[in-house]
């Protein structure tokens, strides 16, 4: 540790010092983010005549401390400009319900209704209240809009601008609503007078004194009559019986149904015994310590979500009937165009069962269409994808069956599910043309490296490619489904949008320009793509990044992505672009860096996925121990100066690493470390580790804070303290057990503002400052 921290300053004025023509590889300059890459173009769509494309964007000389803004470009790349305030309000959304024609959308924004008209590239704003107004729909006349609003739903007619309130929904203890403000304005609309509160039943002395006051004055006897009568009169004019919640319930979301007789309710059910952690945030605004209200952890009781059936006319509950043991979630359904069926998704508590479920909304009873287990978990792209077929007679969806994420089709009658994509590899996305007769889809069929477009018919068959340059590929379709505009990167080029006719073959013309001039000033590596053979058999695939001068007896890096469930090696640009810059500046300096896709990560279908089921730091980790030995074996490089680094999930692999191989990594880098899964978040883990009391082995085998007793190399933890993801907590516990375990070669920086994902430029060059000062001191000779 002494020698570590000795060498730190030489070490990282040397950093500073390699020019590439203009640019200087320096870690300063890498760790800019965005400042130096520019912004990823997001939030893509088309104006209603397919001519503009608006988005949400920043350009390189646009202040960075703010969201990014709203842009708009003709397709044919002229005119781009940055929106005003007011013009941004009037813009398209980016998501929202479409009428049937597909000519308007309705959508919420900052708690008000808002309506664009394609055919006239207007937005309307139709409610303006004080009152959050969420989830709005249209229902199938096309001329009124279903909203959410104080937890009911209501009915908004766009023709005469009246309001209905749909549901009488209550929290426990509460009367009815007074008012029902209306769309002329904040707190404008139809008023109706406040129906009393029902009178409770008293004691024997109270009702005896009561009757008493009723048989002596006539006063009391007409109110009382009065009452009765009014009472009578709301019945006659609104049937329809409150539904009262319980206690610790709420309300998830709200759905008319297609035939508007019923309202589909999500109950969510809170935990009266979980309990959530703490995050101290000690660089405040008010100069002292404030907590940030956070998560529970692996194992503690979860929310449950039940779904009710509201009769519209009458108020009448009946509750959804899945059929299946045990605690079950259970969705919204989705009602086929023609309003007469519907389907479900559920799945169980445990995630090792999912069910797509046909459902009479009469009687709350389902069926199941399909089904999916899993003895690790259920999962994968698309996993949650649902949507109707041209015939209203069947639904596709997307499943893991196969092994791979695959798209299919079912009948709502019943029968098996049809495949309507199969092979080794990854349906992405699907998305069903507006005539239903096509699907456009992105896969990875082409290189499991790469995301591709393709045009099918919707009852599958040939596949038909659009997108044409290799990397990967982010497309929306235009109105008239035309055009395509796409995010589109390369490995070594920024994401950047792109627009081009929706045909095989059509070029695409080049819209924005994210990165600052400096950035292309240095040659950006093109990062090979290299397969090597773990222990197993079973290829793994890695970005290489080796020294045009490497010789015999180098040193070697292995750095490690996060989040698990994730792929980086591929062709497109990099979520990880400050590693992948800072990946190119350690090849300068010498070292062979390599990034593989370890088992558990994404894109390699099922079984790579669950390889880690029961034991997070086995086989995933066996992958980089392999990758190490296959650098001595095939590229030379020295086994004793072999270093390890990565943040979150792969901040826990490198624990794993310098702790259960301690003999193959010389030192390592553990970036906001998960050290006890235990403390981990419950959806994330349980899936991989089930829960700790009923399975404590498989959390003690996976949790590196068991092994810290090996600790041989240098280690440095680095860790932001207002992390609300992985708990600054987890690193704070660690380092008391190697100061119990009377380690010293180790070292650990704290981040006083930073959160999971670091934001402040000084952070990040601070952290990898530090990391590059670690492998100089530790792995050169």
């Amino acid at each position: 540790m002494r020698k570590a921290i000795a060498g730190a300053a030489v070490l990282l004025a040397a950093v500073t010092a390699q020019p590439a023509g203009i640019f200087q590889l320096s870690i300063d300059n890498i760790t800019r983010g965005s400042e130096l890459v520019g912004y990823e173009p997001s939030e893509v769509r088309w104006s209603g005549d397919g001519a503009r494309i608006f988005f949400q964007w920043k350009r390189a000389a646009d202040p960075l401390r703010s969201d990014p803004d709203t842009y708009v470009v003709q397709r044919d790349g002229s005119g781009l400009r940055k929106l005003s305030e007011e013009e941004a309000r009037h813009a398209p959304p980016a998501t929202g319900d479409f009428t049937r024609d597909h000519k308007r959308v309705v959508y919420a924004h900052e708690g008000d209704v808002y309506v664009y008209d394609g055919a006239t590239d207007k937005t309307r704003r139709v409610t303006h209240t004080n009152d959050i107004e969420s989830n709005p729909h249209w229902l199938r006349d096309g001329k009124r809009i279903a909203f959410t609003r104080a937890n009911n739903l209501y009915v908004l007619s766009l023709v005469d601008a009246s309001i209905e309130q749909v549901t009488d929904i209550r929290m426990p203890g509460s009367a009815p609503l007074a008012s029902a403000a209306g769309p002329g304005g904040r707190g404008q609309g139809a008023t109706a007078a406040v129906p009393p509160v029902e009178e409770q039943k008293g004691t024997d002395s109270q009702e005896f004194l009561k009757k008493e006051e009723k048989d002596l004055l006539l006063v009391v006897r007409e109110r009382a009559a009065k009452r009765a009568e009014e009472k009578a009169k709301r019945e006659r004019e609104n049937p329809r019986k409150p539904f009262t919640l319980m206690a610790r319930q709420s309300v998830g979301s709200l759905q008319l149904s297609a035939d508007e007789s019923v309202v589909t309710a999500s109950i969510v059910e809170r935990e009266e015994k979980t309990k959530n952690a703490i995050v101290p945030n000690f660089v405040t605004e008010s100069a002292y310590t404030e907590d940030i209200d956070s998560r529970n952890k692996a194992g503690d009781a979860q929310n449950k979500t039940k779904l009710a059936i509201l009769g519209v006319r009458t108020g009448e509950v009946k509750w959804v009937e899945h059929g299946q043991k045990g605690d079950v979630q259970l969705s919204q359904p989705v009602w086929s165009e023609d309003g007469a069926r519907a389907v479900m998704q559920a799945r169980a508590a445990d995630n090792k069962d999912r069910w797509l479920l046909a459902l009479d909304a009469s009687t709350g009873k389902t069926r199941v269409l399909a089904d999916n287990h899993d003895d690790a978990w259920v999962d994968g792209p698309g996993a949650f994808a649902l949507g109707w077929m041209k015939s209203d007679h069947d639904v596709y969806f997307q499943s893991e069956r196969s092994g791979y994420s695959q798209l299919y089709s079912v009948g709502f009658a019943g029968g098996d599910p049809k495949a309507l994509t199969a092979g080794n590899f990854e349906v992405v996305t699907a998305v069903l043309s507006q005539d239903k007769s096509k699907f456009f889809l992105t896969t990875s069929e082409a290189d499991p490296g790469e995301h591709q477009v393709y045009e099918m018919p919707a009852e599958g068959g040939t596949r038909v490619r659009l997108t044409t340059l290799p990397g990967g590929h982010s497309a929306v379709v235009s109105p008239d489904e035309r055009w395509m505009a796409d995010v589109y990167s390369y490995s070594n080029k920024p994401p950047e949008l792109y627009a081009g006719e929706a045909r095989a073959g059509a070029a695409e013309t080049k819209l924005t320009s994210s990165p600052k001039e400096e950035f292309w000033q240095y040659p950006w590596l093109d990062v090979p793509i290299v397969t090597f053979a773990a222990r197993d058999g079973v290829p793994v695939r890695a970005h290489i990044y080796k020294p045009a001068n490497f010789k015999k007896g180098g040193p070697a890096v292995i750095f490690v992505h996060g989040a698990g469930y994730l792929q980086n090696v591929h062709r497109h640009w990099s979520s990880y672009s400050h590693e992948y810059m800072f990946n190119q500046l350690l090849m300068e300096h010498g070292y062979l860096v390599l990034d593989i896709d370890y088992r558990g990560s994404a894109g390699y279908g099922r079984d790579w996925r669950t390889a880690i089921y029961e034991h997070m730091g086995g086989k995933d980790l066996e992958d980089h121990v392999d990758a190490a030995k296959w650098l001595v074996a095939q590229h030379g490089v020295d086994a004793k100066r072999i270093g390890i680094y990565g943040g979150s999930y792969g901040g826990f692999i490198t624990l794993m690493a310098m702790f259960t191989t301690p003999d193959v990594f010389a030192a390592g880098a553990a970036l906001r470390p998960v050290t006890d899964w235990a403390h981990y978040n419950h959806p994330y883990t349980a899936n991989i580790l089930n829960n700790p009391q009923s399975d404590p082995e498989a959390y003690r085998r996976s949790s590196p804070i068991y092994f810290a007793q090996n600790l041989k190399g240098a280690l440095l933890i680095c860790h932001g303290m207002v992390d609300t993801n992985v708990h600054f907590q987890d690193t704070v516990r660690l380092v008391q057990r190697l100061i119990e375990l009377r380690k010293e070669n180790w070292q650990v920086a704290i981040f006083p503002v930073e959160d999971h994902g670091f934001v402040e430029p000084t952070s990040w060059a601070d952290e990898y400052k530090r990391i590059f000062a670690l492998f100089e001191t530790n792995l050169k000779r």
